[in-house]
């Protein structure tokens, strides 16, 4: 299979988890004989930087027709606090959604065995956890009419969602229920918000589609709560953007990294690929970061494609790495590699298709400044 990928790094971390997210793409490629056209293009600081602009047109067009897009992280501190700027690195990615029509994102929350150590949840909070988050992306506050008075004293962000907007993306929720537990949550602020109101009389209606589903309502900050002291409970949860931003990153604590989670955000046409974590400037270039949630993020690219099998082999590496304790860090403070050294091992396992003898570096006693 050939396919065409645009590849942006971004800031940060970005380039560092992304070239172990390629070497893994070379590793299975090579072992399956697929063809993937990799095309670097900038985005965020990186293209203001080089622009003046967070996400030029023709990066936009090149998206448009590409199979999909591999993204590494977006931001820089010299914009986190001054925001009397009116470009910011994250404009280029909403830019992106809105261009692509990215209307849902999709993160799974899957329950490793070092995830007992990482978490600080307790062991029996957090085994047989296996959720996933549909989060609507291109609609809501994020994108709505904003207003601040001339005097700066007042300000103003408006939410809006349209039926077909709730629709297309509660129907991908409900398409993978059924191939689950058959379970869906739907998490708003209906008893407040109109546009939640929306939302759950939506989703009632079209639930009479799905007679197998059982489907439940919760308030955000019950979800919150829940998501906490009883993740277990929770299969395919449907929320809009901004209660799906908060949520997807509040239940990266139940792994125990951040650095665990992957993303997808499918559109009309094309996806992108992306860990859900930031761009982590104090990182950057001290190759500390954690590469498994870009390379889960790829995982879940091949997929897209219908290429089960080589989706099943990263996951395979990804789990015989963290069994075998070949980890960054955050995952490990006593133990750990450096994040070019656990995405050559993951490469040469799929390489070797599982015949990788080991001989670990126990690297525990370097200095590393952090």
């Amino acid at each position: 299979m050939k396919k065409n990928i645009i590849v942006l790094s971004g800031d940060g971390i970005g380039p560092e988890v992304v070239n172990q997210a390629l070497r893994v793409i070379d590793a299975v490629n090579e072992s399956f004989g697929h063809t993937f056209v990799l095309k670097k293009e900038l985005i965020g600081a990186a293209s203001i930087d080089a622009f003046g602009i967070p996400l030029t047109n023709e990066v936009i067009e090149k998206c448009k027709k590409s199979d999909a897009i591999l993204l590494g992280a977006i931001g820089h501190p010299k914009y986190d606090n001054d925001f009397t700027t009116l470009i910011r690195p994250e404009q280029g990615l909403l830019k992106l959604r809105k261009a692509l029509s990215l209307y849902a994102n999709i993160r799974p929350i899957h329950i490793y065995d070092i995830s007992k150590n990482a978490s600080p949840l307790k062991e029996e909070i957090i085994n047989g956890v296996d959720l996933l988050i549909f989060r609507e992306l291109t609609g809501g506050l994020y994108f709505g009419e904003k207003y601040l008075s001339e005097d700066g004293n007042t300000a103003s962000d408006i939410c809006i969602y349209t039926r077909k907007e709730i629709y297309r993306i509660s129907k991908l929720a409900f398409d993978c229920a059924m191939t689950r537990r058959k379970k869906l949550l739907l998490v708003d602020k209906a008893n407040v918000l109109e546009s939640s109101r929306l939302w759950r009389k939506v989703v009632q209606e079209m639930s009479e589609s799905y007679p197998d589903v059982s489907v439940e309502y919760m308030y955000v900050d019950n979800a919150a709560m829940q998501l906490m002291i009883n993740p277990r409970k929770f299969d395919v949860v449907l929320t809009e953007n901004l209660f799906g931003d908060i949520l997807s990153d509040l239940a990266s604590v139940i792994t125990g990294s951040i650095g665990l989670l992957p993303s997808s955000s499918i559109g009309l046409n094309t996806a992108i690929f992306e860990p859900i974590h930031g761009s982590y400037p104090q990182g950057s270039g001290k190759d500390i970061a954690n590469p498994f949630a870009t390379i889960l993020s790829v995982a879940m690219m091949y997929e897209y494609f219908n290429l089960h099998q080589e989706s099943a082999v990263i996951r395979k590496s990804v789990a015989w790495a963290m069994k075998n304790n070949l980890v960054t860090r955050d995952l490990n403070e006593n133990e750990y590699f450096f994040c070019g050294q656990v995405g050559e091992y993951i490469s040469n396992f799929i390489e070797l298709k599982g015949d990788l003898k080991l001989n670990k570096i126990n690297i525990s006693n370097l200095n590393i400044l952090l």
